[in-house]
């Protein structure tokens, strides 16, 4: 029984949320965006898939908010990237260094720039159907350094 829940779990890891293709983004990480509801720009610092959509951190007005695509328009003029780019990609398969459990595969659901690095989105722990007060968080922003490339 023990096996089949595992095999059950690494299939849900490794089954990305957009189904067979990934969706294109509206806008790339550090491109100058237009927020058509405030009128301003800013800049795109994240992306995550999020509730059957990508939705992208924009970083304006010292602060960092997150959009949809009809809420945004990209300029296509990306920021002098003075910061190295990003070590994975989104839907990459990456291992977790600290996980305890017996499926450690996961792939990479958001890309987010957190005070001048990059952090990573990952699904933790599988859904469930009432989540205890104290449950950890389901997809946290994990680090570079806690995770492992896998090539397949």
């Amino acid at each position: 029984m023990v096996c089949a829940i595992t095999t059950l779990e690494r299939c849900w890891y490794l089954s990305p949320p957009w189904g067979q293709q990934m969706p294109s983004l509206e806008v790339h990480l550090s491109e100058k965006v237009y927020l058509t509801d405030s009128k301003t720009f800013g800049y795109c610092c994240g992306v995550l898939w999020q509730h059957e959509e990508w939705v992208y951190a924009v970083r304006y007005e010292r602060s960092i908010t997150c959009f949809t695509k009809h809420e945004i328009i990209g300029t296509g003029r990306v920021q002098s990237a003075y910061l190295r780019k990003p070590a994975f990609v989104l839907g990459d398969r990456v291992m977790l260094r600290f996980d305890s459990h017996a499926t450690k595969q996961r792939l990479v659901l958001g890309i987010v720039l957190v005070n001048n690095a990059w952090f990573y989105v990952v699904e933790l722990m599988s859904p469930v159907l009432s989540r205890p007060l104290a449950a950890p968080v389901r997809f946290p922003l994990v680090g570079e350094t806690d995770l492992i490339r896998v090539h397949v």
